[in-house]
């Protein structure tokens, strides 16, 4: 996974490996939280606001349509 690419291809609920912790860590970032790469209740919460805010199914977990809602929030200078 390259820096900045972070669209996971399955549900990251607790990050197992250092690609899931960096794409949690992309997440936190987008989401203003301390980049910890840990999927704790403050990115749990931050993640089921951003489902709301896009009409997703509110789990709380970092799936592909989260992580693209993420990424339409971001400013288009940072994801170039």
């Amino acid at each position: 996974m390259s820096p900045g690419e972070w669209m996971p291809r399955t549900v990251i609920i607790a990050p197992a490996n250092t690609a899931e912790r960096e794409a949690v860590k992309t997440a936190q970032r987008a989401l203003r939280l301390p980049e910890t790469g840990d999927m704790d209740n403050a990115t749990k919460a931050a993640l089921r606001g951003v489902q709301n805010l896009f009409k997703l199914p509110v789990t709380g977990v970092l799936d592909r349509a989260t992580a693209e809602a993420l990424d339409r929030l971001r400013p288009p200078s940072l994801r170039e």
